[in-house]
């Protein structure tokens, strides 16, 4: 096969993954996590299931393709939303993180409130924090406030225990909406405020010494 063939067919092979993807945020976005199947996969797009299983041998394969495309899509909001102030752009980062979760229920409960059943394979911590972008961009804004003296410590706890914050109060906000939390994106916030105010407060340690996975 010439160089040219090989790469038209790989190009063909993208495209087709990058469609895969799209239609399953839409059966997600639609159906939750239930309608997300390997034959709702294939006749949305119009292919047989065995051609979807030369892409993803499972949903799990699936759902790790959902989350990759969720966190560049999330890292690309966030980044567009970035004031001058340090502690102002880790608050400009958790309003973006909110309004994706709260905007996209469906898709955030099928992406971050699913269990993984097992790790990426072949890959390294390290790299799984690359391929989480948006994460990426809460560090760096957390490592810009380390530099300008507003919070100290470990950028990586400090990130993780603001993730874990957001997604705890937005994962209540999808689970209990009847409960009085009064304005979503507001409560996100207040809750995020009190967890900045209480890492301000102290020196953070790292969460580990050993490399970990998602």
């Amino acid at each position: 096969m010439s160089t040219i063939a090989a790469n038209r067919r790989e190009l063909q092979k993208a495209e087709l993954r990058a469609e895969l993807v799209a239609a399953a945020h839409a059966l997600v976005r639609e159906e939750g996590y239930e309608g997300l199947t390997i034959r709702k996969l294939a006749t949305r797009v119009g292919y047989a299931p065995m051609s979807v299983y030369s892409y993803f041998a499972d949903k799990q394969e699936i759902l790790m393709a959902l989350a990759e495309n969720a966190f560049i899509d999330l890292a690309r909001r966030m980044r567009q939303n970035r004031p001058r102030d340090p502690l102002e752009a880790v608050r400009a980062a958790l309003v973006e993180y909110a309004e994706f979760g709260l905007g996209n229920p469906n898709e955030y409960r099928t992406v971050f409130m699913t269990e993984k059943q097992k790790p990426p394979v072949e890959e390294t911590f390290a790299e799984m924090e690359r391929g989480n972008p948006a994460f990426q961009v809460i560090t760096e804004r957390v490592e810009a406030c380390i530099t300008a003296g507003k919070l100290k410590g470990d950028a990586r706890a400090i990130a993780t225990s603001l993730w874990t914050v957001a997604h705890g109060a937005i994962s209540l906000l999808i689970t209990f909406p009847f409960y009085p939390f009064g304005d979503p994106k507001a409560y996100v916030l207040r809750i995020g405020d009190l967890a900045l105010a209480g890492l301000a407060a102290t020196e953070v340690t790292p969460l580990t010494d050993e490399p970990g996975n998602c």
